[in-house]
């Protein structure tokens, strides 16, 4: 069980950002595949977005699950809302959905 204190500082970082990705590694340097390709959507959508990794305590990795009641990670978060993971995200930006998504909550893409 996670204990509040992480619990709320996950809760305050979701609620304070319009765009977060709780990912293991680093945009710069992402430490497993799913992560690497939410990474390369958001870069290519020129989405701005805090990230966590989650790599750098077990208590964030854990609570981030139960934050959500979803079992894998990377996770995104967007103004406060989970939209999903890896897959969810992926089948999101093919059919258009994401770009869709983040226009209808008011989050700037990159110009076309």
């Amino acid at each position: 069980m996670t204990d509040q204190a992480t619990l709320d500082a996950i809760d305050k970082a979701v609620k304070e950002n319009d765009v977060v990705l709780f990912m293991k590694g680093t945009p710069t340097f992402p430490q497993c595949g799913f992560s690497s390709t939410v990474v390369q959507i958001l870069d290519y959508l020129g989405v701005e977005y805090v990230a966590t990794n989650v790599l750098e305590s077990a208590a964030v990795r854990d609570g981030i699950k139960q934050y959500t009641n979803w079992p894998t990670i990377p996770q995104l978060y967007v103004k406060g809302e989970f939209i999903g993971g890896c897959d969810i995200l992926k089948e999101m930006f093919e059919n258009g959905e994401l770009k869709e998504l983040l226009s209808e909550k008011g989050i700037e893409l990159a110009a076309e």
